[in-house]
């Protein structure tokens, strides 16, 4: 063959290969993605984030004897790391102490009012009841002198004699109410001492008080485990600057690692679907390799408007089976709650479903023909819904609406 033809027919063959490619055999990016109809599992999950805790831990709590002093609010000065591994007795943080001091202060000064007051009163009382001894025993020392005249005037005139008599009697019952009066103030000085001393007692025990509350500022732990946290009504969490009360007096805690579960919360439309005990696969986003297993232990059945929405969220708590030395609380947790499941259901992702007028239908690839099919669906995850009627194991779906599909008509269901 000549070398021209042979170019000739090569030029020819080129050109009808490169209008092949642009025109027909080439992929059309533009062209309707068929899947196939497939028989399965249905799974229906629901997938919610929270935050790994621990079911069981023991609080390290201030000092709630604060309230006695109407103290009922104490600021946190210092706290140690998050996460700390603490033994029993290791130092935890440290409260303010300036209110405590304060009221130690006042109470000193109390003291020394108070001592004062003591001494000045014992003073006074031995001064007073001094006087009334020595009264008594002037008076005594009357009488034995009248009754002495009495006796060397027996011969004196009978009403000299009688004065005498008489100035004896009176005497001698002034001497008895001097007696009656001076057990009277005694008594009296006796239960003032007892006031005033009392009055230091309780002084000195508030002082006493007030020290070993003052000691008590400074937290130690009452276990041994790993210091975590806590938060607040608002979800904040206690921290050095915060503020705890006498009744609610927890600043750290020690959890139990052992035992584990995750806190979340879901909307008012998802909480329908699920049920106490329903099986739930737990990631973490720490460590994406780590997946543990649980269940769901509780779900309220009172929302809660979290900060920040104005949602409705009801919380659940989901325990997980076992643990894993690296998850500790605090952390991320991604819930797969699983609602539904189904063996031997045919399913289709949803792009493949179409509907109008309330009908839901899809386009069937038949050859190289379309059909427009009617269909009966059933439940639906985020992925795919089951199909209960109007297709086949193995038929080929669109997943968009192809261009010739205009005047196709619509296959509807047989009864």
């Amino acid at each position: 063959m000549p070398r021209k033809k042979i170019i000739i027919i090569g030029a020819i063959i080129t050109i009808l290969i490169i209008l092949y490619a642009s025109f027909g055999g080439g992929t059309n990016e533009n062209a309707p993605i068929i899947t196939s109809v497939v028989k399965g599992t249905f799974k229906n999950e629901i997938i919610l984030s929270g935050e790994a805790q621990s079911t069981s831990s023991k609080k390290i709590n201030g000092p709630v004897e604060s309230r006695q002093f109407n103290i009922y609010q104490l600021k946190i000065e210092d706290l140690v790391a998050e996460g700390t591994l603490v033994k029993k007795g290791d130092y935890i943080g440290k409260l303010d102490a300036s209110e405590v001091n304060s009221k130690i202060n006042d109470a000193l000064l109390n003291l020394e009012n108070a001592e004062s007051k003591y001494t000045q009163e014992r003073l006074d009382t031995t001064l007073t009841l001094k006087q009334e001894r020595n009264a008594i025993k002037d008076l005594a020392f009357r009488i034995e002198d009248d009754k002495l005249e009495l006796k060397n005037s027996i011969y004196e005139a009978p009403t000299l004699i009688r004065k005498l008599e008489i100035n004896i009697e009176k005497n001698e019952r002034d001497l008895r109410e001097l007696k009656e009066n001076y057990s009277i103030k005694k008594r009296k000085a006796i239960a003032k001492m007892v006031e005033v001393g009392t009055q230091v007692s309780k002084i000195k025990k508030r002082i006493q008080d007030l020290k070993a509350l003052e000691d008590k500022l400074t937290i130690y732990s009452n276990n041994d485990g790993m210091l975590t946290y806590i938060k607040d009504s608002d979800g904040e969490k206690t921290t050095v600057g915060s503020t705890i009360s006498p009744w609610n007096p927890a600043m750290a805690s020690l959890p139990d690692l052992t035992k584990m579960e995750s806190k979340t919360y879901c909307n008012e439309i998802d909480v329908r679907k699920i049920k106490v005990g329903f099986p739930v696969a737990i990631g973490f986003d720490a460590f994406p390799n780590i997946e543990l297993q649980g269940k769901v232990t509780s779900v309220a059945n009172v929302g809660e408007t979290r900060k920040g929405s104005n949602i409705k969220l009801f919380q659940m708590l989901i325990k997980l089976n076992d643990t894993h030395e690296n998850i500790r609380p605090g952390m991320t947790t991604s819930n797969r709650i699983l609602t539904r499941t189904q063996d031997n259901a045919l399913m289709v992702p949803l792009e493949a479903i179409f509907t109008s007028d309330t009908i839901s239908f899809a386009y069937v690839k038949t050859g190289y023909s379309i059909k427009k099919q009617q269909l009966q669906l059933s439940h639906a995850n985020n992925e795919v819904i089951i199909v209960t009627k109007g297709l086949n194991e193995g038929d080929k779906v669109y997943l968009s609406k192809p261009d010739s599909a205009d005047d196709t008509p619509l296959t509807l269901l047989k009864d």
